[in-house]
């Protein structure tokens, strides 16, 4: 389901270690017993450098070259480094926690009912084995039974409204961003099965591998639920022809990152106008939506393109798309071998050698069901007041020095700076976990019905999602669950949220010092405050509202900076001829050079930034970019760097780590980069935005 709140992401999902928040506890040992004890932690290893390397010359690896040497990617991971082995201990402790209230019998509907149910549902393997494919008969033959054009466009509503799937197009309900107290009903570009539409569009050799393996497996869930051979090849055939025609009108991924060139209001009726084989007004209701006369519309050129195709293509190929939409929505909740036709064909797109332990991705899947309700169990166990309390400070300090570099910026007028200083000002920041938490009112979860779990949850949201129709936005709700290592920035909001699971090394440790949280989590901080003015966020005012609230003449400036960004990363080569998409990127690189350079700001203001005392054989400031570094350690899987450059709007981390730092004086003389150093940029030409 489409996710209502955009938000711009930091980085993905990643878990930190619960010694993070560990005190000192226990009782002080003697001097017998403290020199038996493991030394004490260090922050910034040298041992996990390459210092063989010159830091001006590649600062990723110089920072993170041995432990990248020495620490192989798992076979079930496509990338590993510090965030993946933080999400592998966050995924430790949420089944610790799915393991306790899952063996012990709690009241109908209470929290702990559903959340260990749902766990013991999906763990249910001799249960879902038994059932193969049966979950989903009824709607494979209710496809069967389709005999005009009427009956697929019907069909695609109802597997829409009931759980079942979300054929044709995208559709979600969520603020206006033009009037960001209201929701509103929002349609956009959909259909379609691979991660992103250039693998239905290039020609190229890796593209056309993923292309031959997608219709293998089109052919192998077709097989699976009794069609023949030659058949199911024929339908591979299909499925593909309308997903590629689907594909060749949707808007690219950078195109989508203008908000402007997204907003386009209709009335009901006069959108209808546009498609006549999609009648909205007839539709909407079919959809549980009443009383709505004007909708949000993304790409209204792909909805005209699709009522074309609706009405070209025979209405036997759309019923094939619609069971294929049932099969490839239903295949990791069928029985085994539906499973692993789902892993042979995932598997060449990220490279992942041997599939997730089903333990773990129903610990994923229900973090990502009942992530309130699951939330609740993992803030009483893993979160701590003193954290809270802690980032609360550590915003402030960056508010107030965000707030500072915006004053003496040079190059932008007194007028736009008022209005940047009055956003500022209004960011609301939430922190750790909801006030109001989501309770799923209705939602049953049953112990053996694990498919059943997972449609009535899908209907859950959608009815939730339109019910919010007509209701004022209610600002207190989450886009993330509190476990989640991550962070996020709401444009419409005009807020920054850190879950709970992001309050832990190597973002953040009480017993670390100001350079490693500064560089850690202090830049994750003003990150998601640069999001408020990087160039999508920029574009929304203080309370949220898509309105222009620049100078002309500053916009220019800005966007001069900002193509600078662009060109830096255009020339970062990934994967053989890969390169970086600089303008894909551009929000989360601007983010990263701010947030940056406001935690270096800030930082400076401490008692530790402002001396020149070594830890572990380093100064303060080489401890700030290093922190900023080894946050970033790594390495992937070649097919999942390719995937990435396709659809992750982040780029990847050996340049999240060098390209901000080039821009930043402080580090040419923290490391002594000079000229005829690989990484050296001269003074005028180092990017200063905020």
């Amino acid at each position: 389901m489409k996710q209502n709140v955009k938000n711009f992401m930091l980085m993905g999902m990643v878990c930190l270690s619960v010694s993070a928040f560990a005190t000192d506890g226990g009782k002080k040992g003697d001097a017998k017993t403290k020199s038996a004890q493991a030394p004490p932690k260090k922050f910034i290893d040298p041992a996990n450098m390459d210092l063989s390397v010159k830091p001006g010359d590649n600062f990723f690896d110089y920072a993170n070259g041995t432990w990248i040497k020495e620490n192989a990617i798992p076979a079930k991971e496509s990338r590993w480094g510090s965030f993946n082995i933080l999400h592998q201990e966050n995924t430790d402790r949420l089944l610790g926690i799915l393991t306790e209230v899952s063996k012990t019998t709690y009241p109908k509907g209470s929290l702990e009912q559903r959340v260990g149910d749902l766990y013991a549902s999906g763990m249910d393997s001799l249960a879902i084995e038994k059932r193969g494919y049966e979950p989903i008969k009824p709607a494979l033959k209710r496809i069967d039974k389709i005999t005009d054009l009427n009956g697929v466009v019907n069909e695609a509503i109802y597997e829409r409204v009931n759980g079942e799937g979300s054929p044709l197009f995208g559709f979600g309900v969520g603020q206006d961003s033009k009037h960001p107290t209201k929701n509103i009903l929002d349609l956009g570009q959909g259909g379609t099965g691979l991660p992103d539409r250039d693998y239905y569009l290039k020609d190229d050799a890796r593209t056309k591998k993923v292309q031959d393996t997608y219709k293998q497996y089109i052919i192998a869930l077709f097989t699976l639920t009794g069609t023949s051979p030659d058949e199911a090849a024929k339908n591979a055939a299909t499925v593909f022809g309308i997903e590629a025609a689907l594909a060749k009108v949707q808007l690219s991924r950078v195109a989508m990152r203008d908000p402007n060139k997204t907003y386009n209001k209709f009335a009901v009726t006069d959108f209808g106008k546009t498609t006549p084989h999609l009648n909205w007004v007839q539709l909407l209701p079919l959809m549980k939506i009443n009383g709505q006369d004007t909708l949000l519309v993304s790409q209204p050129d792909f909805f005209k393109a699709t009522d074309a195709l609706l009405a070209a293509t025979p209405v036997a190929d759309w019923k094939v798309y619609l069971q294929w939409n049932i099969l490839k929505g239903s295949a990791s909740l069928l029985s085994s071998p539906f499973v692993k036709a789902t892993f042979a064909y995932s598997s060449v797109i990220s490279g992942q050698k041997v599939q997730t332990p089903r333990n773990e991705r129903m610990s994923g899947l229900v973090d990502g069901s009942l992530g309130e309700l699951l939330g609740q169990l993992y803030v009483k166990k893993y979160f701590t007041p003193a954290a809270k309390q802690y980032m609360v400070d550590l915003v402030n300090n960056l508010k107030v020095t965000l707030g500072e570099r915006i004053q003496n910026l040079a190059w932008m007028s007194d007028e736009t700076k008022a209005r940047a200083l009055k956003k500022l000002a209004a960011f609301t920041v939430k922190i750790g976990y909801p006030d109001k938490w989501q309770p799923y009112t209705g939602l049953v979860i049953e112990r053996n019905d694990y498919a059943g779990n997972l449609k009535r949850i899908s209907q859950w949201r959608y009815e939730y999602s339109v019910s919010q129709l007509n209701k004022p936005v209610d600002k207190t709700r989450w886009g993330m669950s509190p476990p989640t290592v991550n962070a996020y920035y709401s444009p419409t909001n005009n807020e920054i949220v850190f879950p709970a699971g992001i309050l832990q090394f190597p973002f953040f440790d009480f017993k670390a010092d100001d350079a490693v949280n500064y560089g850690g989590i202090g830049a994750v901080i003003g990150h998601e405050m640069t999001h408020g003015f990087d160039d999508q966020g920029r574009q929304y005012d203080a309370d949220g509202t898509l309105r222009d609230w620049w100078t002309k003449d500053d916009a220019g400036k800005f966007k001069e900076r900002a193509d600078q960004v662009v060109n830096q990363y255009n020339g970062f080569t990934v994967l053989d001829t890969i390169h970086v998409n600089g303008k894909l990127t551009l929000g989360e690189n601007l983010a990263d050079l701010g947030g940056l350079n406001v935690a270096y700001a800030a930082f400076k203001k401490t008692k530790e930034g402002q001396s020149t005392t070594k830890i572990d054989g380093f100064t303060p400031d080489q401890r700030f970019f290093l922190s900023w570094a080894q946050v970033w350690r790594g390495s992937q899987r070649p097919e999942a760097a390719a995937q990435r450059i396709l659809t992750d709007p982040h780029s990847p981390e050996q340049y999240r780590t060098n390209a901000p730092i080039t821009n930043i004086d402080a580090w040419y003389a923290a490391f002594d980069v000079k000229p005829g150093d690989k990484m050296y940029k001269k003074p005028e030409d180092r990017t200063k935005i905020w």
